[in-house]
């Protein structure tokens, strides 16, 4: 068995379209002058709501306000955001024999709406989201420490589309995998060297199970 922690928006959810428009609705919001585009997201060194709202030039003042605003508008939201093809069966997959986590800077109620919408509750054991204290690495070492321990500690591993997700796993010693269907290019990502690459959401089974 393995702990296999997931990153939220652009691993499991399909969010870049939202977020750009989202993003776009509360700069103007906040009037602040900014076009909102992907390279906003695609070239952040730490991806959160507030490093993207730094990327879309809001004042810092208004930082907290951007995330504040952005958050809430997933959570009005009418129906949650799409799932990546392909992820609802690798998490119904690994569900049957690992311990599957989320570790997020989205809210946790942001993530269980989207897990219940698409029938995946009960395959996530625990949620980390932005309304938990503590750094993206303090979260995946409480998910480590909570669902292993001592000598029979598992294997444990982290999803992420973004340079920061390899970051916190190397920050937390965890195994890092990088996927290239989310928020940030694949030459963005090996700059943090992750430990492995992934391409498609069926690739994760060679990866963590050999």
């Amino acid at each position: 068995m393995a702990l296999i922690i997931f990153d939220f928006d652009g691993v499991l959810a399909d969010t870049l379209d939202d977020l750009i428009q989202f993003g776009q609705e509360v700069c103007d919001e906040l009037g602040v002058k900014h076009v909102v585009k992907k390279d906003d997201l695609s070239n952040l060194e730490n991806m959160s709501f507030a490093s993207f709202g730094r990327a879309c030039e809001v004042p810092e003042a208004l930082v907290d306000e951007f995330v504040q605003k952005s958050l809430k508008r997933f959570a009005d939201k009418k129906s949650p955001p799409a799932i990546f093809n392909g992820m609802s069966n690798i998490l119904r997959y690994f569900s049957a024999r690992n311990t599957i986590a989320i570790v997020t800077t989205n809210t946790s109620q942001n993530v269980h709406t989207f897990l219940a919408e698409h029938g995946l509750e009960e395959c996530v054991h625990a949620v980390y989201g932005i309304d938990i204290p503590g750094s993206k690495a303090q979260k995946i070492s409480i998910a480590r420490d909570q669902f292993s321990a001592g000598a029979q500690r598992e294997s444990a591993f982290m999803v992420g589309d973004a340079l920061s997700d390899v970051r916190a796993a190397k920050e937390a010693s965890v195994t890092s995998i990088a996927v290239t269907w989310g928020h940030q290019s694949l030459e963005h990502l090996l700059r943090g060297g992750p430990d492995h690459v992934v391409h498609s959401p069926q690739d994760l089974i060679e990866v963590i199970e050999k």
